[in-house]
């Protein structure tokens, strides 16, 4: 993969996804660990974050220090599966904007159909942190990127957790300024462009809809 993917595939994460696989995992269980994984994606994704240096006083002293500020990012959850990590992210930057791209598959062309974009007004300004749990074909990453970088937006981050090896070869060959974070990469895609081994759909499976 290119220098512009980064795989986490850490112990507690593959512990994690051990859960998530399952087929027998609940909902409420299987919501949970998609935002749990979620946060541990943040947490790399911010690893060359900008801080702005502060002064502050601390109950023993007065210090310099450093603060991020949470208001230049933005998460944006491809809908409906990109919704099930939001909670898990802002829990990291709770003061970052929201705004939302929905999509869902033809299921016959598998390519994915845009009925919703709704960001910031000053979206441009951030940068942006798009959300999907599943990178399959690369086709709604594709899209979403190139509906934001219509709007001017600069920077860009695409956090899943999981992902093919067809499609994010895909999307980080097309787009070699955006940071492709995925907790794992999964073996390939089958004949009906599903993730193999996979987790089945994950927004079936975070909003219990099958």
């Amino acid at each position: 993969m290119h220098k512009n993917v980064i795989e986490l595939k850490h112990p507690l994460i593959i512990h994690k996804l051990s859960i998530l696989r399952d087929k027998n995992t609940s909902t409420k269980e299987f919501r949970e660990i998609v935002g749990e994984i979620s946060m541990f994606l943040c947490y790399e994704a911010m690893k060359d974050a900008e801080l702005n240096d502060i002064t502050i006083e601390t109950p023993i002293a007065k210090m310099d220090t450093q603060r991020l500020n949470e208001d230049r990012y933005a998460f944006i959850p491809i809908l409906r599966a990109g919704l099930g990590m939001l909670d898990g992210v802002i829990n990291v930057i709770p003061n970052a904007k929201v705004g939302h791209i929905g999509m869902y598959r033809n299921e016959e062309t598998f390519e994915p159909v845009n009925y919703f974009f709704k960001v910031p007004k000053d979206i441009e300004k951030r940068e942006v942190i798009l959300l999907d749990p599943m990178l399959a074909t690369g086709g709604s990453a594709e899209d979403a990127i190139e509906l934001l970088k219509s709007k001017g937006v600069e920077k860009i981050k695409f956090l899943s957790i999981i992902s093919a090896p067809e499609g994010l070869k895909r999307v980080s060959e097309k787009y070699p300024d955006v940071v492709f974070y995925t907790s794992y990469i999964d073996d390939h895609l089958n004949e009906n462009k599903y993730i193999v081994p996979g987790l089945g759909d994950a927004g079936d499976r975070i909003f219990g809809t099958k």
